[in-house]
Formats: C-alpha cells, structure tokens, sequence
C-alpha cells in the first residue's frame, strides 16, 4: 500500500495528538469546560496538518460536500425518455419499464422481466413475499454486484444538459462499474429535471445485469439552508418551508406532520425515495455551525418532530407511496466540544462531562424515531470519549467505558442501538466514516495505517449496513478474499437494502412522471400550509412602548399612515472550505448579497404591502426596520456566534447608530444562538427568523398574523456564559450553567420556550414554557 508523505504525516501526528490526550486527561479529572477545552487544545495542537487544509487522503465530497448546488431553472421537458405502463389494477401493481419488451404476461398477470431473460425469476414475482424474492436474487448475485450494493456515493449529473442528458457514461461509472444503486443526489434543479434524471439513471440500471434499480438519495431540500442542498421560494422547486429550528419555534407537530407529508408527495413525484435527514440531534452546545439543521434544544419536542417526520415521509408503513427517512445522527451530534464537529480532526469524539446525559437527553429522539419505524440510522463521524462521565451504558472493557472508535465502526455503539433500544432497520453510515474520517480506526497501536479493507471489515462486522462516500466495493471483496469478513455478513445487510427497494416498489415501477412532480411542486394549498409555518415561526422577543406609551408592534393600518420606513439587510456569507482567505470571500460575498436582498425586500413589499411608506435614508424614516442575517458554516471548521464581520455583519456600527437614530425594529435570523448583546439593547422591537420569509415577517410585524413562535433554544448571555456551559446537557437541565440566558433590557430572560403576543391575557409575557423544561435553581 502506498502512502504519501502528507497522509505519513497525518498518520504520525494523529498518533501524537493522542498520546497526548491520553497523557493530559490523567491529569485532569474534573467533568468541566476547562477539562474540555484543555483536551481539545491537545488534540487541536497536535493535528495542525488536518486541521487547516484538506483532509488527507480523502476527498471533500467523500464526506457529502459538494460546493456550489447551481440554482433552478424552469421546468421545459427536458430529459424526458418515452416509457411502458401497465396501469395498477386489482390484484395487480403498476408495472412500468422503458424497454418494452421488460414486460412479461403470465395468467393475465404483468411482471417487469428485471433481467431479461424473457421468464418470470421468483425475485420478479411480486406476488411473492418479499423476504422470499430477496433470498432469490441475492443467490444470482455474484461477489462483485453484492459489493456494489454495500456502498452509497453522490452522484452528479450533468446540470443543465443542452441535450437533455442529465446521465452520461462519463458520469454514471458508479453504476455501470463499480455497480452500486444507491446514489446521493444534491443538486438544486426543478422536479421536472429531477423527475428525468431520475428515469434516465433507472433507465441505465434496467439494462444492466440483473435489472436492479437505483435509490435515488438525497438530504432536506424544502428549506433553505447554509451548508447543504438549499432551495428557495421558485416556480417548479418543491414547497419552501421555514429551517427546522422554524417548525420547532412554531411549536406546530401537527403542522410538522402536514410538512413531511407534502414533502413525501414532491419527493415521491420525483423519483427520490429517500431521505439523508432528518437529525434528531439535540442541539446542546451552541457554538455547533450544524444547530441550524435540527429542531433545537428540547429532547422531547425533537422526537416529537421526528416522530411525525417519519410518519409523514415513510406513511403508516413503508410501501409503494413512501420515501425512507435515514434518521442521524446516532447517539446525537449535538453533544460537541466547544462546537467542533467530526467532519474534521479537532471535532472528532463526543464527550459527554454529564453523567447520564446520553440516555437522559441525547438518546430520547431516536427512540421516537425507532418508535415511528424508521427504515435507517446513521451514526456519527465522532468516537465516544473515555474522558465523559458514566453513561450507563454496557462498558466496553474492564476498564474503559467505550471503544474510541468512530460511531459506524463501534460495535458496542451499534448493538446499543439494536439490542438496547430494539432497532429493527438498517445502519448506513455517514459519508467517509469508513474511509479519511474513520476516527480512532486510521492507525494500529504502533503508528501504522489501518488498510482500507479493514475499516470496511470492522464497520460491517461491527453492524453498518451500508457504506456512504466513496464509491470502493473492491474493499468489501477484498476484506472477504483476506478473511477479515465473510460473505454471509454482506448478504445480511443487502438483504435489508433489497427488501426497502423491493418494499418501495421500485422493482416494479422505479420511474416517475415529470408533468406529476411539477403538479406537486406548485400545488397552491401546500404552498398556503408551508406560508402559514412561515407565519408561525416568526418569535417576537421584544415589543417596546413608544410614542405616548402605545406598543411599536403591530404596525397597524391606523398606524401605518403615519409611519415612514427604511429598511435594510445585513447578510453575512460563509467561505466554504478550505478557502485560503475566508474573511476576504465573506467580505466580498456578503456586500454582493446583501445587496441583492435589499433590492429584493423593497420590491417585495412595494408589491406585497402598498400601504407602507418606504424612504430612501434614515434621515427621511420616522421608524426602521433591520434584517440581520449572521452565517456560519460548518464546513469552515471555525466555530464563532458572534455577530461582526466574521459572521458577515460588516457595519455592526451603523446598525446600532441607525437603532438610535429611529424607533427600530430588528429581526435576526437564527441559525445559531447568536450573541446579541450589542444588537438588542438599542432595538425598539426584537423579531427572531429561521429562514423565514420576510413576506411572513411583515405579516407578522402589520399585524396580520398575530405571533405565536417560540425560541427553540435560549440565547446565551455572553461569552462567557458560552465558555461555561455544558456542552451535552440543554440550557433548561439542572446540569446547567445558571445564569446562561441572556436577559433584556426590559428584563425578559431569553431562556428555551421564549416569545412574546401581541394580546394574550397575560401582558404580552412569554408563555408555552414546557413542564419538563423546568430549570432547578442553583
């Protein structure tokens, strides 16, 4: 095996970093912050080479990152391929294939010939049980075709294809030669495009041995969002939702449950069957750039969200209509140490400094989601800590609580999650967690690479069913071939992977119509629901009296007649990865954002709200409204909540001096617990978003909508109640830093479960604080 002299590197300093932590938690046996912080400057210090540049050995998208999605067009037909159907009857599924002659007659019964050889194979008979059909074809698969099976990568079509060919040879040599039908798919086109794409890749499949079809994979897209598949409010694009932490400040399950439905139909029309989402992470330390992608901080209110997610997305019981939820990402993402996640060295355990916090907070919403029968889990990238307190859990030796290996490798992790908590489904792992992000499993005890084949082998036999990143089946037969794995594992986990396509009905009918996915797309009472969440997730944290004693919101027709607005953005930017000079890209891209954004509000609510006077300066304004934007990414590997530039926010001053100069109202986007100190003390009005709709915003600040939102985590003081925290407890735990909460000027604590109405029969207080989420004093 050849190795190059920058993975040797890596290889010798990820073997430094650890002696060292070892040595240093000796030392330190205190369960604090400064435990933590000591053990990850350790850490950090010790893998500068991975840290700050590229991951060695391994590509960006092996871990699901992509870059730029490109943005939608119009759907014009494109794509489109001419297929057969025999139309679902009693007694009888729709079969459809794009080889006429893939259809055969028995007994007045059609079949699709999967393989082609012009007679009914027991695993194209649909009138038998699945589990029969499965065992039939796994017996004429050979060693190579199981192994593709074992494998999930993105695959990346031609974008816009003058032609019409989203699927070319050059592209799709991961079916055609490496034979795997799992593909992640993560660009941002219509569902007209996707629904072709769609029939074009099982279209390729159909001809290929075995006629085994794809799963076509892909993350959230109803949203928008910072680091993966974003969408935004278009024509042909599935319905636009608020974030995550949005449906978790509506506080709306039922509306949750109307989403994933909606979103099932869009999916399903075009030809995605299923889900990388969604997190039942508990967001339990905020400086996590990732926080934007769960339902916030409350256990029960993210499993509560999940649960209906998967109802919502996989129906009563996986079938024909539903699409499969792979719900991430186990045992929780959210318990970080100081928010550095595991997509990169520094960020690569889960520590857990409260005893019993892993089953007391981070574990709850999977077992909602197991509850609900979620078809998948996917671990983390991260390893468990021998450094945490007690968790319970069964110990991995005599003297070590967990094996310090990655999640999708741990065997103890994986059997907790089957044995202990009756998980009937599949584990598919996260994208380069058997490969450059196998953490804890790169190197043996004496410094030496662990071989690729090996870490296949410890995931599999660990209980990882499927592998993402990465497109190596040549590992799984070669773990084989060397006696690290036998067959009858692999047969085990495709048995799963064939019996959801089978489930699914994509051995029947794995293609779709374009013309339905458009329907669905624009279908105008979905995207009336998906407004009202907007609506809904709207959090009014502050509503100060002026002009005589009267409340600034809402600004009502009465008021409106006197009022003379100016408005502005500020929208920060992130800088992707590995960019040689982040703040120079988030300067340049966020004054090129922010500056589309404020010609698009104008324009918006000249069309949308006629009766509000705008004016070009703050000297002509009698109020102002401010729409602040901070961004993080992941991807940066930099966690930061501060509002200034390294967020985006380039003219904090002239904010706070435009606030003092008029009666202001300031919404923030929350896709992170910002620290606000210096944005809420001069606002005459604090509005939190979550990638809400500024339509909705102004619903809500006109009094057309009356605000309901409540925060889904608190707001943290400052930064040093950041530094004190705990990281894997939520803000409302007795476990907690007492005074984490930032108060306001008017006195109101900005703690879990906050938000203000306009009339609610308690003086516009904060309301809905959940029983549970009661915090003991300390």
């Amino acid at each position: 095996m050849k190795i190059s002299l920058g993975e040797l590197t890596t290889i010798q300093l990820e073997k430094e970093g650890e002696e060292k932590m070892a040595s240093l938690s000796k030392q330190i046996k205190k369960s604090s912050k400064l435990r933590k912080k000591l053990l990850a400057t350790a850490l950090t210090l010790s893998l500068v080479a991975p840290v700050i540049g590229p991951q060695a050995g391994f590509a960006n998208d092996e871990q699901g990152y992509t870059g730029e999605e490109g943005a939608a067009t119009p759907y014009s037909g494109r794509g489109a391929i001419t297929t057969y159907k025999i139309a679902k009857g009693e007694g009888q599924p729709e079969i459809e294939v794009a080889t006429q002659d893939r259809i055969l007659e028995i007994n007045g019964k059609y079949f699709r010939d999967a393989n082609g050889s012009k007679s009914l194979d027991v695993y194209e008979d649909w009138t038998k049980p699945v589990s029969t059909r499965v065992a039939d074809l796994i017996s004429k698969m050979s060693l190579e075709q199981k192994a593709g099976l074992m494998y999930i990568n993105t695959h990346t079509p031609v974008a816009d294809p003058a032609d019409g060919k989203f699927v070319t040879p050059a592209n799709s040599k991961i079916v055609t030669d490496k034979k795997l039908r799992h593909v992640i798919y993560r660009l941002t086109q219509n569902l007209g495009d996707i629904a072709n794409y769609n029939n074009q890749m099982q279209q390729l499949a159909e001809g290929l041995e075995l006629g085994i079809p794809v799963v076509i994979t892909s993350n959230p897209r109803n949203s928008a969002s910072t680091d993966y598949t974003n969408i935004t409010n278009a024509q042909d694009q599935h319905t636009f939702w608020p974030g995550t932490l949005g449906l978790a400040a509506g506080r709306d399950v039922e509306a949750v449950a109307e989403f994933a439905d909606i979103a099932r139909q869009e999916w399903r029309a075009a030809g995605i069957r299923k889900v990388y989402g969604y997190m039942a992470d508990v967001a339990t330390d905020p400086l996590w750039a990732r926080i934007e992608e769960t339902f916030g901080e409350d256990p029960k209110l993210v499993g509560d969200m999940n649960y209906e997610i998967v109802k919502g997305f996989q129906t009563e019981t996986l079938g024909k209509d539903s699409v499969a939820i792979t719900v991430k990402h186990f045992p929780g993402g959210g318990a970080r140490d100081d928010g550095q996640d595991p997509h990169f060295a520094n960020g690569s355990f889960n520590i857990y400094p409260t005893e019993g916090s892993m089953e007391k907070y981070h574990i709850p919403p999977f077992m909602r989601a197991i509850e609900a029968g979620v078809a998948s889990v996917m671990p983390y990238y991260a390893y468990p800590s021998n450094d945490s307190a007690n968790q319970g859990l069964p110990a991995y030796s005599e003297t070590k609580q967990f094996e310090e290996v990655g999640m999708t490798l741990n065997k103890g992790i994986i059997d907790y999650l089957r044995e202990g908590l009756g998980f009937k489904g599949y584990i598919n792992s996260d994208s380069g967690a058997v490969a450059g992000s196998a953490w804890g499993y790169l190197v043996d005890e004496d410094g030496n690479p662990i071989p690729n084949a090996q870490k296949v082998a410890k995931a599999i036999n660990a209980g990882t069913n499927i592998i993402s990143g990465g497109a190596n089946p040549e590992y799984v037969i070669e773990a084989i071939s060397s006696g690290l794995l036998k067959e009858a594992k692999v047969d085990e986990s495709i048995t799963y992977t064939l019996s959801e396509m089978m489930t699914l009905g994509l051995f029947e009918d794995p293609y779709v119509n374009p013309s339905e996915a458009i329907a669905a797309a624009n279908n105008e009472e979905n995207r009336a629901l998906a407004y009202e969440a907007h609506q809904k997730s709207v959090v009014l944290m502050r509503n100060d009296k002026i002009d005589g004693g009267k409340k600034l919101l809402p600004l009502t027709n009465g008021k409106l007649k006197d009022v003379k607005l100016y408005v502005e953005g500020f929208i920060g930017v992130a800088p992707g990865r590995n960019n040689p000079n982040p703040q120079k890209t988030i300067n340049e891209e966020s004054a090129k954002q922010t500056a589309a954004f404020n010609a698009d509000l104008k324009k918006m609510l000249k069309e949308k709200f006629p009766n509000i006077t705008l004016v070009d300066s703050v000297d002509q304004a009698t109020h102002a409204y401010l729409y602040i934007k901070p961004t993080q990414s992941n991807w940066d590997n930099d966690p930061r909540i501060d509002v200034n530039e390294t967020t985006g926010i380039l003219e904090l001053d002239r904010i706070i001096e435009i606030q003092k100069a008029v009666p202001t109202i300031t919404a923030v986007n929350f896709t992170n617990q910002w620290l606000i100190n210096e944005l809420e003390p001069n606002a005459a009005a604090l509005i939190g978003t979550f990638g809400t709709l500024q339509e909705a915003v102004f619903d809500v600040i006109t009094g057309k909508f009356k605000p309901v939102g409540k925060l889904p985590f608190a707001i943290p003081a400052s930064t040093e109640a950041v530094e004190k925290e705990i990281g894997d407890v939520p803000s409302f735990a007795p476990e907690e830093y007492a005074d984490f909460e930032y108060v306001n000027k008017n006195g109101d604590k900005y703690e879990y479960g906050f938000g203000l109405a306009y009339s609610d029969g308690n003086n516009g207080k904060a309301v809905g604080k959940p029983a549970h989420a009661e915090k003991s004093s300390k």
